[in-house]
């Protein structure tokens, strides 16, 4: 589009995909392409030359509010780029949205999100949004706040017990979606009369859980970064207690949960690394002899290789080892062998060890030759 189009409140664009927006919407590839939208998809194949004779992808992804995003059916007479401003086919009307994958990248997607592009329930993009389509998209979404407000006094009156999260105005503005939580179900048939009475639209309701919650309002994580959910992560994987037990972490729900009220999902980030460097240790529940008594397990850090065992007589004195001795002198007490203490392990090198071992076996088998 050449034409320049004003916008008065910079958090409109934001809304829609763009955590950056410009005063002026001046060729709206230009600034919605890159402009370090949230969700971002990259066309990574783009710079692989296209095969002659061969029709480009008639199927591309458009990008709605926050996480709201679908796959549509391009006309034979149009091609679109990344960043467009499109018309595309809703039910009822047109909804606008902003163009995030085409071609081989989009052909790709689908395949990971299982979408069969020859299925007969794909929309259509009916057009590139004219500048009327934009004026009524923007005012539309203006409405979004002060209607999500409008809702949460109306589901009080009525006595719902539910959240409202967030409102999604359609391009056209003649249709809202209103996404809420609820931990029971709810029956919200008079407040869609009173929705439809107040705002003249139709409304459609979205129940969403506590983590699509966090993903749609955003925040700041314990880490001091823009949460997961809410920048980048585009699927959830179920979390459960033993991944924090697998990285020796306390249950402490304060610690190892998000703001959503569930584990963080940033625990599954380092399980498989975690889970690659535990084979590497023994087991905790071995105990090691000693001629001064035996020791039990107690921690471990799993990246510096290191265990923490203590003697049973002696349970205030903690002494770390490195795993390899922890796996040497185990194997000692299965063959019958058992080291002065667990001091001497504490400094000494991996050279030692194998010099003590070597050292062993030579007395091991004069005592067979004298005998």
């Amino acid at each position: 589009m050449d034409q320049y189009i004003e916008i008065q409140n910079e958090d409109i664009i934001m809304t829609r995909g763009c955590c950056s927006s410009s005063r002026l919407l001046d060729k709206s590839r230009k600034i919605t392409a890159n402009s370090c939208p949230k969700l971002d998809t990259r066309e990574w194949v783009s710079n692989i030359p296209k095969v002659p004779g061969v029709r480009d992808f008639r199927c591309v992804e458009i990008r709605f509010k926050n996480a709201h995003k679908a796959f549509f059916r391009m006309p034979d007479d149009l091609d679109l780029v990344k960043g467009d401003i499109v018309a595309v086919e809703a039910s009822p009307g047109h909804d606008i949205g902003i163009v995030s994958l085409t071609g081989e990248t989009a052909r790709l997607q689908m395949i990971k999100k299982k979408v069969d592009p020859n299925g007969e329930y794909i929309r259509k993009v009916y057009r590139r949004a004219r500048l009327n389509d934009i004026e009524k998209w923007l005012k539309s979404i203006e409405k979004e706040d002060e209607t999500m407000v409008k809702t949460r006094q109306l589901a009080r009156e009525i006595g719902l017990v539910m959240k409202v999260n967030d409102v999604e105005y359609q391009g056209d503005g003649t249709k809202a979606i209103f996404y809420y939580t609820a931990d029971e179900r709810v029956d919200f048939r008079q407040l869609i009369r009173s929705l439809a009475d107040s705002f003249k639209i139709r409304i459609e309701m979205k129940q969403i859980g506590v983590r699509q919650e966090a993903a749609r309002i955003g925040g700041i994580g314990s880490c001091g970064r823009e949460l997961c959910c809410s920048t980048w992560m585009t699927d959830f994987k179920s979390v459960s207690t033993q991944v924090a037990r697998t990285q020796q972490l306390s249950l402490n729900p304060q610690k190892l949960a998000g703001q959503c009220g569930k584990l963080k999902c940033c625990l599954n980030f380092e399980q498989d690394t975690y889970v690659d460097e535990l084979e590497q240790f023994p087991e905790t529940n071995i105990v090691l002899g000693t001629r001064k008594g035996d020791a039990t397990y107690v921690k471990m850090d799993v990246f510096k290789h290191l265990m923490w065992y203590s003697y049973i007589n002696e349970p205030e004195s903690i002494i770390a080892l490195p795993v390899n001795k922890v796996k040497y002198i185990i194997g000692q007490n299965k063959k019958g062998r058992k080291p002065e203490n667990l001091e001497k392990f504490v400094d000494q090198k991996e050279e030692d060890v194998k010099i003590d071992e070597k050292n062993r076996q030579i007395d091991a088998w004069k005592n067979e030759q004298e005998q």
